[in-house]
């Protein structure tokens, strides 16, 4: 699972538009894909100040991937979402910097 954010174009008035992360006003949207990469869920289109955990609670991403009863892969974005959700971690400053994995953010 990931998320992306579509530019559009806003005034800045318009500010849940607006993403912090990347600068710009875009529309948050998540994907599920296939290991192989093939697309198997889009979700609509939130605002871009929208985080991807949030979003993904708003599509119920993690009730999705246990209906189908599989694990989820995600990015950082989505640590602590759910123990289906298994994302990338490094350790802190003075401990071994490999990446690891977490599941709910918990150590595995």
């Amino acid at each position: 699972m990931d998320g992306t954010l579509i530019d559009c174009d806003r005034v800045a008035a318009d500010r849940p538009f607006c993403s912090g992360k990347h600068q710009h006003h875009g529309m948050n949207i998540q994907v599920l894909s296939a290991p192989e990469g093939e697309p198997l869920w889009p979700s609509w289109s939130l605002p871009g100040a929208v985080h991807d955990t949030k979003a993904a609670r708003i599509w119920r991403i993690v009730e999705r991937i246990e209906a189908a009863r599989v694990i989820g892969l995600g990015d950082k974005g989505y640590v602590a979402l759910s123990n289906m959700v298994f994302c990338p971690f490094k350790e802190g400053k003075g401990h071994d910097a490999r990446i690891g994995w977490c599941g709910g953010g918990e150590a595995r």
